[in-house]
């Protein structure tokens, strides 16, 4: 089996997040980066998915040259192959980057049985990419998958719905968004590092075709802020007090 895991490289999760000046990039100088969660499971899942059936695994990621750390952090959980498609670092909407993609898998060495994308990004939340390449490629693509399965040529996703499950049984070749807790990811060991410099790693520059959606500038949301009430200086604050717990009905 054959498997493509399309990774992202995102500013570190929690970070604070800080725009240049002309708010069409985020400073990255003081920022740590990661990939996405979803997609973190997503590398797991390709993994366990080939221990448990044989194959490989191919981590792919658009962008700058900066991304080959995200790369090898899933060739030191277990991916065997990576491709970088190099770009300058400017922002690629979802139509390019699934276009850049698509024609990656195209001329790849390996026709890929399963193609596995984070259901979205931790940074612009798309949740497009993956459902751009399913179809741009004719295959079936089931999104936010919590449970996956591949006996002989067929997967078995499950996704949330309505406190339950819904229930997806598609041939093989297929596309499949994962999200976050389908599993456990593994952490990369010192001995998994040294093993991913030795893997290989191709990188090629991707052509970016116009359309899509143009993006003008990043708009940081409000902070939350928190609002705290004094309600007196010791026995002063009791009437308060009282009056509070009255309110929430703990006193009639």
């Amino acid at each position: 089996m054959e498997i493509l895991v399309c990774v992202k490289r995102v500013p570190a999760t929690g970070a604070k997040i800080v725009l240049t000046e002309d708010a069409r990039a985020i400073e990255t100088r003081n920022l740590g980066f990661t990939v996405s969660p979803h997609e973190e499971c997503a590398v797991e899942e390709a993994v366990q998915l080939v221990e448990k059936h044989g194959g490989s695994v191919t981590v792919l990621t658009l962008g700058e040259e900066a991304a080959t750390q995200q790369l090898r952090d899933a060739l030191a959980v277990g991916a065997d192959k990576g491709i970088l498609l190099q770009t300058d670092g400017s922002d690629w909407n979802p139509m390019a980057t699934a276009n850049a993609i698509v024609s990656a898998t195209q001329t790849a060495d390996d026709a890929f049985d399963l193609l596995l994308f984070g259901n979205e990004a931790a940074d612009s939340g798309g949740y497009q990419v993956g459902v751009r390449v399913a179809h741009a490629l004719d295959l079936p693509c089931v999104t936010g998958v919590k449970a996956l399965e591949i006996a002989g040529e067929t997967v078995t996703a499950k996704r949330e719905a309505g406190g339950g499950f819904e229930i997806y049984e598609v041939a093989l070749p297929a596309v499949m968004t994962v999200k976050e807790g389908i599993n456990l990811p593994r952490y990369p060991s010192v001995p998994g590092r040294l093993r991913a410099k030795k893997k290989p790693l191709q990188v090629s520059e991707p052509q970016k075709l116009p359309g899509g959606l143009e993006m003008v500038k990043f708009v940081t949301p409000p902070e939350q802020g928190s609002a705290t009430e004094i309600l007196g200086d010791g026995v002063t604050a009791v009437p308060r007090i009282a009056e509070i717990l009255r309110e929430l009905k703990f006193l009639e």
